[in-house]
């Protein structure tokens, strides 16, 4: 993104100079809007796919783009594991720094070497992250290097089929244009606006699929009210 929107977002908050919120465009879609506090949630007030996954997390956690840090402060100070926030947002890192979390880095993923963690968070649709369906092989080959033996991938994503029903309950996209969970979008925050960046909603059938030709194994753990879901992904090799 060609400006930092959830950083100055996220520190004009932090600063009580909080007065409007995200706005997210959509080619195809009206405007949306990401209110800034939700992001500093705690965890009773966030929804039941979040909780879950915080739950299950163990070991050396890495939790990846994680905005204000609200999921690592939980981990962090409530569940007494060693976690590391990361986020391509120097903002939103400076902030996470001054909440208390030891360890914040601005760090993109697909730069993160030499290093591995048992439990790797993608959460608020961590399947975003990979912006297009034929960058999966991508993804999946990357987290392998950075994943302990035994570890695990805990993300969340949304079947957002339902955007393209029909009345009759059937429902028609372009397959021409590729994948329906396959989304453009741009952020304005004041006076700032992003870059169009690309990201990615993915139904279940379509990532176990590909979690399994990757060698992993792919569990369902909870669904959400809004076609949303968590999985646990887990190296099939581990499995003796």
């Amino acid at each position: 993104m060609s400006q930092d929107i959830f950083g100055e977002a996220i520190k004009d908050f932090y600063t009580k100079n909080y007065n409007q919120d995200i706005i997210v465009h959509a080619p195809d879609f009206d405007d949306d809007t990401i209110p800034i506090p939700y992001l500093f949630r705690s965890y009773a007030e966030m929804p039941k796919i979040e909780q879950k996954a915080l739950e299950l997390s163990y070991g050396k956690v890495l939790d990846i783009g994680c905005g204000a840090g609200s999921h690592s402060i939980f981990l962090q100070d409530t569940q007494k594991l060693e976690v590391t926030a990361i986020d391509i947002s120097a903002g939103a890192i400076e902030i996470c720094k001054k909440r208390g979390i030891k360890a914040a880095a601005v760090q993109d993923l697909y730069e993160l070497k030499n290093t591995s963690y048992d439990t790797l968070l993608f959460l608020m649709n961590g399947s975003g992250i990979i912006g297009k369906l034929t960058h999966i092989d991508y993804f999946f080959t990357h987290i392998k290097t950075i994943l302990s033996p035994g570890g695990q991938i805990l993300i969340d994503s949304s079947d957002i089929s339902y955007l393209f029903a029909n009345e009759d309950g059937s429902f028609w996209v372009d397959a021409s244009a590729g994948y329906y969970g396959e989304m453009q979008y741009k952020l304005s925050y004041k006076s700032m606006e992003s870059d169009w960046f690309d990201w990615l909603y993915i139904d279940y059938n379509t990532l176990q699929n590909a979690a399994n030709a990757n060698g992993f194994l792919c569990e369902l753990i909870i669904e959400g009210n809004n076609n949303d879901f968590l999985v646990r992904l887990t190296a099939a090799s581990d499995i003796s």
